[in-house]
């Protein structure tokens, strides 16, 4: 941890152990509900104490709502589930102004209704079903955790998350994201069919009769509290360096991106893939135990940070490459 007195530095080891702790019961309660995805639960976690929010891409019945609404609840956070549709307006997701009257003087006053998005997780589902006019509702809930409706700017909730779900294979009816509105996600998570045995076991268990109680592990103020120790993690000078290195190397206009970069590649990674590169890399490190980040962490979080904010080109279409590949041969 970062130098400071020595009851703060016995305090903060104290911290990060709780996070591991927290981890194995976060995992342990899941497991109760949700067959394997143990990575996909990982990847989330370190999204959630890194203070990110996550876009998850799976086919439909892969449990993505399950997991969200199961994760709020072992949290005790509240939890709102936004189901996104063509006709979905902005108001929709952030609130509206209304006109009431005071039955006993008749003076009238605007007073603001809430919409779904204040609340400390909300799911986006299938997020990609709506214009980019009201995607962009969610930009400044994002970026800066407030609302700003009628002039007036509302705070939401503390912590606050969006985990956005987006289906792969159908493309009627959808719009693409915008790069400004991908690039706001944390890490992209992508969610594949479960192995036989754990399809087996999906099957009978949700055809049985079950009532399973989920046991509250972490509440809101101490996810806040787990989320500063991650930033109070040190970074070596090495380990920027590989993060920074690594999102530069994705710009097909940098004069260090390799070849391969340059053909395949339209658009790659801004800064905030350098700093979701360092902060994952924290957070993982603190979920496996470890008090400081290394290469490791780093690499292990690139495909899931990098692959939804760089644009491959018609001819890397034309040749079947895949962003994933494309991630791996960055990071050899």
């Amino acid at each position: 941890m970062t130098k400071s007195t020595a009851p703060e530095a016995i305090n903060d080891v104290e911290l990060a152990r709780k996070l591991q702790d927290a981890r194995k019961e976060i995992l342990d309660q899941l497991g109760r509900v949700i067959v394997g995805q143990t990575d996909v639960v990982d990847q989330l976690l370190t999204a959630l104490f890194a203070g990110g929010h996550c876009l998850l891409v799976g086919v439909p019945g892969l449990a993505k709502t399950l997991l969200l609404s199961s994760l709020a609840r072992i949290l005790d956070l509240e939890f709102q589930r936004i189901q996104f549709t063509p006709d979905l307006m902005p108001s929709d997701i952030t609130g509206t102004e209304i006109l009431q009257e005071d039955p006993q003087t008749r003076e009238r006053t605007f007073r603001f209704v809430r919409g779904p998005v204040f609340a400390n997780l909300v799911l986006a589902d299938e997020i990609n079903r709506t214009p980019p006019k009201t995607q962009s509702a969610l930009l400044q809930a994002m970026q800066e955790f407030q609302v700003t409706t009628a002039g007036r700017t509302h705070s939401l909730p503390r912590p606050f998350f969006v985990m956005a779900t987006q289906n792969p294979i159908e493309q009627e009816g959808t719009y693409p994201l915008p790069e400004a509105q991908l690039d706001r996600f944390f890490l992209q998570i992508n969610i594949d069919y479960p192995p036989i045995d754990d399809e087996k076991r999906i099957v009978l268990e949700t055809t049985g009769s079950s009532n399973i109680e989920l046991r509250k592990v972490l509440g809101a103020q101490e996810v806040l509290a787990l989320q500063d120790i991650v930033r109070r993690v040190p970074a070596p000078a090495s380990v920027v360096d590989l993060a920074v290195s690594l999102a530069r190397r994705t710009r097909p206009q940098d004069p260090a991106s390799p070849d391969f970069v340059k053909r395949w590649v339209s658009w790659g990674a801004g800064p905030r893939a350098s700093q979701a590169l360092v902060l994952g890399g924290k957070a993982r490190a603190l979920l496996s135990g470890r008090l400081a980040v290394d290469a490791s962490d780093v690499l292990a979080v690139a495909k899931p940070i990098l692959r939804h904010r760089v644009v491959l080109n018609f001819q890397a279409e034309a040749e079947g490459v895949r962003m994933d590949d494309l991630i791996d041969r960055l990071s050899a």
